[in-house]
């Protein structure tokens, strides 16, 4: 199993939803690896945990990353952040995600869960992307 290429997805999903116009258009530039001190804008976007998996393939050096994107809002109900999960659905699904080493060969949403916290509402959004070495 190899995780060579987990920086490189990180890269590529960071710089690909950044420059989604639909998503830009909802949360402007609140996209974060890590969340900034200070105020923080009603919703945004963090990028959540990462866990690999071994692919059997020859050379050893194909695996499984699931990975979460968290949409955080203090807006009223859920309807923000359920439109922010949509847009980024939508950049997911129609273009793809080039890395600068290696290649996704395929890029699949899992699962969401939808959350309420004291002041917050949040949605995890989990895919799973088959990442290969050439």
């Amino acid at each position: 199993m190899s995780y060579q290429h987990s920086g490189a997805l990180q890269t590529a999903l960071f710089s690909h939803l950044a420059a989604d116009s639909a998503l830009s258009a909802l949360i402007g530039d609140a996209l974060y690896d890590t969340v900034p001190s200070g105020t923080l804008p009603e919703t945004y976007v963090m990028m959540g945990e990462e866990e690999a998996k071994d692919v059997a393939d020859p050379l050893g050096q194909d695996a499984l990353h699931d990975f979460t994107l968290s949409i955080v809002s203090t807006a009223q109900g859920f309807l923000m952040a359920k439109t922010v999960a949509a847009a980024i659905g939508q950049a997911l699904e129609i273009a793809p995600v080039p890395l600068t080493e290696g290649r996704v060969v395929w890029l699949r949403f899992r699962k969401a869960k939808a959350q309420r916290n004291s002041e917050t509402r949040q949605i995890d959004l989990k895919y799973r992307a088959y990442l290969a070495a050439n």
